[in-house]
């Protein structure tokens, strides 16, 4: 109920203050559940990319933004879940197993583990190669563009800037292969769909 009111809530501010643009809703499936592999430039983007997408998705956070229990309170109910970055999360990985297989919905991950100072992208991590393969669920890549000049590193309030979310098509992934590999496909799979936007 609270992710809905949320998105209810943001979604006029997004479209008619940010001028938010959505590319390739259609490659994201509603029935069944989902990774969605993104850039991060941005705390507009995790917001941005849930607006964008048709059905629910999940996010995983790092611990860091739980500590303030009113916050932390905030995001439970928009369907956020802890994340410790360092070392594996043995339980932040099986909650983000049991949330997709569950009831369907989406699991945005940040391959790159961390925001992008300056915008460019950057190596993939092995985790998301481990998660692609202990879920075996659609890969759907995106690419958010804007949300770093309407609000960059440090910022209080985001600035009127357009934002664009595009989803590309499922990446086509082989079971069985390093981890490593996957997040590199990952990877190329984002920074086609920048070179895109670019053009």
């Amino acid at each position: 109920m609270w992710y809905k009111i949320g998105k209810m809530f943001l979604w006029p501010w997004f479209i008619f203050y940010m001028r938010l643009e959505i590319k390739g809703r259609e490659n994201v499936p509603e029935k069944c559940g989902f990774i969605l592999v993104s850039n991060h430039v941005s705390n507009l983007d995790p917001i941005a990319l849930g607006l964008a997408c048709p059905g629910n998705v999940n996010f995983m956070a790092k611990e860091e933004l739980f500590s303030n229990p009113f916050f932390g309170w905030i995001l439970r109910r928009v369907n956020c879940f802890p994340l410790r970055r360092k070392g594996a999360d043995l339980w932040a990985i099986r909650e983000a197993i049991r949330r997709v297989s569950r009831g369907g919905g989406g699991l945005l991950i940040f391959p790159e583990g961390t925001r992008s100072a300056d915008g460019k992208l950057g190596n993939g991590q092995e985790g998301v190669g481990f998660l692609v393969d202990k879920l075996n669920v659609p890969v759907i890549p995106a690419y958010v563009k804007g949300t770093l000049e309407a609000m960059p590193k440090g910022a209080i309030f985001p600035r009127p800037i357009k934002i664009s979310v595009t989803f590309g098509k499922q990446i086509p992934l082989e079971r069985r292969v390093a981890y490593s590999d996957v997040a590199v496909t990952v990877m190329q799979a984002i920074k086609q769909l920048s070179c895109c936007e670019s053009n």
